[in-house]
């Protein structure tokens, strides 16, 4: 693959989001979408050699549930370039999240869209979010509109690190959309970090405008970017060079590095994931 490294992305840039699977895995029974194409790693790491990409972060689909096998052995194809967002139950035993952590996991997913909020009040929920913290695994939140307004108050308070999704996924560039001021309380949290990511999941131009509030909101320090591979049910039209300068192209220098390379770093504590 011919090599189309950005001038502006810095060394030890780190994409944060991205997705891999098959079309003959087994899907969870109650899902969104299905995919009829592959994704694999070797595709992924392809494209992150190809655009000058030193490491990624590899997000379970929501269609795959808690199944997360085939992402942890995406993980062992690359461990010193690869990490892992999986899907569990609240309710899964400590010595299984040590395990996964092992296996390069850094984060535990919460996908609602289309799902209710969970009860982040209940024990259940308490006890897993001290069991993150002590592991140094964030919580990653895929949400959108008043479902912020639910999440906002028990994420602000959550002991550990807490990623927000796609920029919290706005409907409008004015933040006076359901649920926006909620949103944006959670990025004057210090252990909150959002991901500039798919803005074609955001209503039409918002994601930008979104972008630049989290930048002078949280500042560069606590924002990620991420590509969003294989771009599932956007998959038209998209190229991952495009996907960079979307970013780039609305970021200074200063910022692209920090975004790019010193924010994420930052995020997963060290340079060897296992």
């Amino acid at each position: 693959m011919t090599a189309t490294k950005p001038a502006l992305v810095p060394d030890g840039a780190v994409d944060t989001h991205a997705h891999v699977f098959t079309r003959e895995m087994r899907f969870a029974p109650t899902r969104r979408y299905t995919p009829d194409y592959d994704a694999t790693p070797d595709a992924y790491l392809e494209l992150l050699d190809a655009h000058g990409l030193a490491a990624g972060v590899l997000v379970q689909p929501s269609f795959l549930g808690t199944d997360n096998s085939y992402l942890l052995d995406a993980l062992g194809k690359a461990p010193q370039r690869l990490w892992g967002v999986a899907v569990i139950d609240p309710g899964t035993p400590r010595d299984e999240l040590d395990r996964l952590a092992r296996a390069g996991v850094c984060g535990i997913r919460l996908n609602l869209v289309g799902r209710p909020v969970p009860p982040l009040d209940e024990a259940v929920w308490q006890r897993l979010g001290r069991a993150l913290a002590v592991r140094d695994l964030h919580l990653e939140v895929q949400a959108r509109a008043e479902q912020w307004d639910a999440l906002s108050p028990w994420l602000l308070r959550w002991p550990g690190k807490v990623v927000v999704d796609h920029l919290g996924l706005p409907l409008d560039t004015t933040l006076t959309h359901p649920g926006a001021q909620a949103l944006v309380s959670l990025l004057t949290a210090d252990h909150v970090w959002v991901k500039a990511s798919a803005p074609y999941r955001s209503a039409h131009v918002a994601a930008s405008a979104m972008l630049h509030h989290v930048l002078e909101t949280a500042g560069p320090a606590r924002t990620l970017w991420g590509s969003d591979w294989p771009w599932t049910q956007h998959e038209e039209g998209r190229t991952y060079l495009g996907t960079l300068a979307w970013l780039t192209e609305q970021l200074s220098a200063t910022e692209i590095a920090e975004v790019l390379c010193a924010s994420p770093w930052r995020l997963l504590s060290q340079r060897n994931p296992h």
